[in-house]
C-alpha cells in the first residue's frame, strides 16, 4: 500500500497525458529548469508531484500566447516566489502585442501588393516579363 507521500506522485506518462503533451516534453522542461527535478524511485523512474500538472498547464497556456521559453522561465521564477506575476506578465504581453500589431501591418501591406499584382494579370497571352518584374510590360509602356 502506498504511503501518503507517494500517493500523489505521478508518472511521466500520467503528467504528459493530463497536460496533453508527449513525455519527451516533460523531460525537456525538467532538463531546462522549467519543472523542478522529479523524485526518482529506486528503479530511477521519475515521479512528479501533482502540482507539476498545474505548472505544465501554465507553461502551455503562456506558450499559446507566443511567449518563448526564456520569458516563461522569468514568469515562473516570479510565480515561484509567491509574488503576483501580473506586472512582469503585463510587460511581456504588451511587448508581444506590439509585435503582433507590427506583423499584422506587414501582412496587410503584403496583401495589398499581392492583390495589386493579381489585379494586373489579365491572363491574355503572357510574354516574357520585363527584368525585375513578374509581368510583361503593358503595350503602352513599350511605346
Amino acid at each position: 500500500m502506498p504511503t501518503d507521500a507517494s500517493a500523489d506522485q505521478l508518472t511521466i506518462t500520467h503528467v504528459a497525458t493530463k497536460v496533453g503533451v508527449r513525455p519527451d516534453t516533460v523531460r525537456y522542461y525538467e532538463r531546462i529548469g522549467l519543472l523542478p527535478p522529479a523524485h526518482r524511485t529506486p528503479g530511477a523512474h521519475r515521479r512528479y508531484d501533482s502540482s507539476v500538472v498545474d505548472r505544465m498547464l501554465f507553461i502551455k497556456g503562456v506558450q499559446r500566447l507566443g511567449l518563448p521559453l526564456a520569458e516563461i522561465r522569468e514568469l515562473l521564477a516570479v510565480r515561484d516566489t509567491g509574488a503576483c506575476a501580473c506586472a512582469p506578465a503585463e510587460t511581456l504581453l504588451r511587448h508581444h502585442l506590439d509585435e503582433v500589431d507590427a506583423e499584422l501591418r506587414r501582412l496587410a501591406e503584403l496583401r495589398g501588393e499581392l492583390a495589386g499584382m493579381l489585379a494586373g494579370i489579365d491572363g491574355i497571352g503572357c510574354a516574357d516579363p520585363a527584368p525585375g518584374t513578374w509581368c510583361p510590360p503593358t503595350q503602352d509602356e513599350g511605346r
